[in-house]
């Protein structure tokens, strides 16, 4: 009901299939959060708020300092930290596998070295902070030395090259070696490729010598015109292996000499290469406990961050969060309609023992009292999550539940009438409020008989007012014989408010702003002007109005007027004084002329 949270499907044709996106709501407005489980952290905080004082005093501390203007350099720093966090969870996973991948490997050692950077810009903060002093104490060495150690390992650039995990140069002397052998093999394999074809049959005027890992070296010629089968692929002195695309690849005397000499060198390297990540990986995994510490303290403080973003760009105030059952918001504004709106006006709103708990408000239809009752809905229920909130003061007593009747999700599925469910709503608020909840009632009562409508939000709000523990109850309707016939017990706690609307000519003016009294009228006609219903339409449901009001009798519509029947009768009253009776059929003039109009008045 408060549009808390509102999916949507994706605009994107590409992504029909993968669901939903967040639309106009109170977490999308929120949620700046530059890492995915930072956005899934500030979710849970939606969907658990919390009375817990230390809680709420420790995300109010950063949210309050990364206001500040003088912290906006190193909000920026930290942010720009946090986009390089990835999911530590998941790479941890990833990590404890066979043979994790490049990327992998690139993703950890980002996320450790953005870790570091977070770490040495907190520890220029306030440690008085929670927050901070947590952060600067358990993001440990472990974490330099995790980054250090893969920095000196790994070479990325070469891993990314060769689609797989290689060591830098001087982290093992034997692989070195064999890569040296590696990158000089080309020149060496040419001058033994010299030497082979002084020996080679003289019908072939080129040879090659070739490295095919797991296979070795190999003599490869082209394949001569006259050779057309396996016999004629003999060659003394060499043992014939495959034909490749017109290549002959034999293996020579020579070439075996060079598997002895130089055996498997890119399956060595490889091996030793594993061998060294294995090595890597198992001195990671050691020291996984303090990655999982930076992944929840990382989360918490892009959760604040983005609050702190967000009652930044917003002017939001930090509310006084209190243990009294007092609830003051001095200027406050709907989170999302003050977005959609050019000009947004302010109200207040005061609840306690003293100043009255039980709000009810009158107001023209389409004035602004759901609107009223829904902004502080969300104002409470911003506060109970550590979030500053749109107001220029706030005093929020902590609530222990917030209630609602106001909006009405119709389901064939639920097989529930429209009151039903407003029913259900209504008795869920009587049987759990308490003397600290927000009880938020926007029109009950509409969906039955006005008579039996009125009575049943008689008798909650006078339940309420008599109770031993009356909650903060905000309440709007149109049933304003509510307080014309003195239904409403007679209670300190209770305060009668309405909106203020103005008329200039015949165009009703809505204002906007909550003020003490009553409305003595809904404005339905205005509303209806307004909506585009026909004048005619307009003005017959004002007349049937007036009448219900005074008592008097509703005439049909298909009828003709009163007044025109009664002038009618009069001029045929008149007619027959004046006619001459002696010249007349008297019985057939009262059967033909009088007696129809006399029928038609009756």
């Amino acid at each position: 009901a408060l549009q808390i949270f509102k999916s949507e499907l994706h605009p994107s044709v590409f992504k029909l299939q993968s669901g939903e996106k967040e639309g106009l709501s109170l977490y999308g407005i929120l949620n700046r959060c530059r890492t995915k489980f930072g956005s899934q952290l500030l979710r849970q905080w939606f969907h658990r708020p919390t009375r817990d004082l230390n809680i709420l005093t420790r995300r109010q501390e950063v949210i309050r300092f990364f206001t500040s203007p003088r912290n906006f350099v190193d909000l920026g720093t930290l942010q720009s930290c946090l986009r390089n966090i990835k999911n530590i969870s998941t790479l941890l996973h990833k990590m404890s596998l066979s043979n994790p991948k490049v990327a992998v490997w690139q993703s950890l050692y980002k996320t450790v070295y953005s870790a570091l950077c977070i770490r040495d810009t907190i520890r220029s903060m306030p440690q008085s902070i929670q927050l901070f002093s947590e952060i600067s104490e358990n993001f440990t060495d472990d974490l330099f030395y995790i980054a250090t150690y893969i920095s000196k390992v790994v070479d990325f650039e070469g891993s990314l090259a060769e689609n797989r995990f290689t060591v830098r140069p001087d982290v093992d002397p034997v692989i070195d070696e064999k890569k040296r052998r590696m990158m000089g093999l080309p020149n060496f394999l040419t001058d033994v490729a010299r030497a082979e074809l002084e020996n080679l049959d003289p019908r072939f005027s080129t040879c090659s010598i070739i490295y095919i890992p797991l296979i070795g070296f190999l003599l490869s010629v082209p394949k001569l015109p006259s050779m057309m089968d396996k016999q004629s692929f003999e060659i003394e002195g060499l043992d014939f292996i495959f034909l490749s695309k017109d290549q002959l690849h034999y293996r020579s005397t020579r070439t075996k000499e060079l598997d002895s000499m130089l055996g498997d060198l890119h399956c060595d390297i490889l091996d030793m290469e594993m061998a060294v990540m294995r090595k890597l990986q198992a001195s990671v995994l050691q020291r996984s406990g303090c990655l999982h510490k930076v992944m929840s303290l990382c989360a918490e403080l892009d959760c604040l961050i983005a609050l702190a973003q967000a009652s930044r760009d917003h002017g939001y105030c930090c509310p006084t969060m209190t243990p009294s059952q007092r609830l003051a918001l001095i200027e406050s504004r709907h989170p999302l309609l003050e977005l959609c709106t050019p000009v947004f006006v302010s109200n207040n709103y005061i609840s306690s023992e003293t100043e009255g708990k039980v709000k009810v408000i009158t107001g023209p239809n389409s004035s602004g009292k759901s609107i009223y009752l829904k902004q502080v809905g969300l104002i409470v229920f911003m506060a109970l999550i550590g979030s500053d909130v749109p107001a220029k003061e706030a005093e929020i007593g902590l609530v222990d539940g917030i209630f609602t009747r106001m909006h009405s999700r119709e389901s064939v599925s639920v097989g529930l009438s429209t009151f039903m469910i407003d029913l259900n709503q209504m008795a869920h608020s009587l049987n759990h409020g308490t003397g600290n909840s927000l009880v938020l009632v926007d029109e009950f009562g509409k969906g039955t008989n006005t008579v039996d409508g009125l009575s049943l939000l008689t008798a909650c709000l006078n339940f309420w007012l008599r109770g031993p523990q009356c909650p903060h109850l905000l309440m709007s309707t149109c049933f304003h014989s509510l307080i014309q016939l003195g239904l409403i017990s007679d209670s300190p706690l209770l305060a009668l408010q309405t909106l203020e609307t103005a008329i200039e000519g015949e165009e009703l003016v809505f204002l906007y702003q909550v003020k003490n009294g009553i409305c003595q009228s809904s404005c339905a006609a205005n509303i209806g002007t307004l909506a585009g219903i026909p004048t005619d339409l307009v003005k017959r449901g004002v007349d049937v109005s007036e009448l219900y009001r005074t008592g008097r009798t509703i005439r049909k519509l298909d009828n003709p007027p009163v007044d025109e029947l009664s002038n009618r009768c009069a001029e045929e009253v008149e007619k027959f004084l004046s006619i001459d009776l002696d010249e007349m059929d008297l019985d057939s003039y009262l059967k033909d002329e009088v007696l129809p109009a006399v029928e038609e008045v009756l």
